[in-house]
């Protein structure tokens, strides 16, 4: 699920408020990543791909959940889900704190 927010501070500060921590393994060119563990375990968990539009300086996220590891190594494929009630109450959880 994609969204826009407007944020008034940093980035990794907001989402490390919001109970996310930077995911090192998955860093990109010019996108940050965090993720939100649901309990004790790895796995299931949010993921957060996040971007800074430079023009409108807003950050662009990309949010989904891991409901599982990746079974075969060296491969990016896993059981996420991009929509549904879970995936879209994190997305209001999120938006509701970042403010209008």
């Amino acid at each position: 699920m994609k969204f826009a927010l407007k944020l008034k501070g940093n980035l990794y500060n907001f989402m490390r408020e919001r109970g996310y921590h930077p995911d090192r393994w998955n860093e990109k060119p010019g996108q940050l990543v965090f993720i939100r563990r649901l309990g004790s375990d790895d796995y299931p968990r949010f993921h957060i791909y996040a971007r800074i539009n430079n023009v409108s300086r807003e950050t662009i996220v990309n949010l989904h959940l891991d409901q599982k590891k990746p079974i075969y190594k060296g491969v990016k494929a896993h059981s996420g889900e991009y929509e549904g009630e879970l995936v879209e109450k994190e997305a209001e959880r999120i938006k509701k704190i970042a403010g209008p």
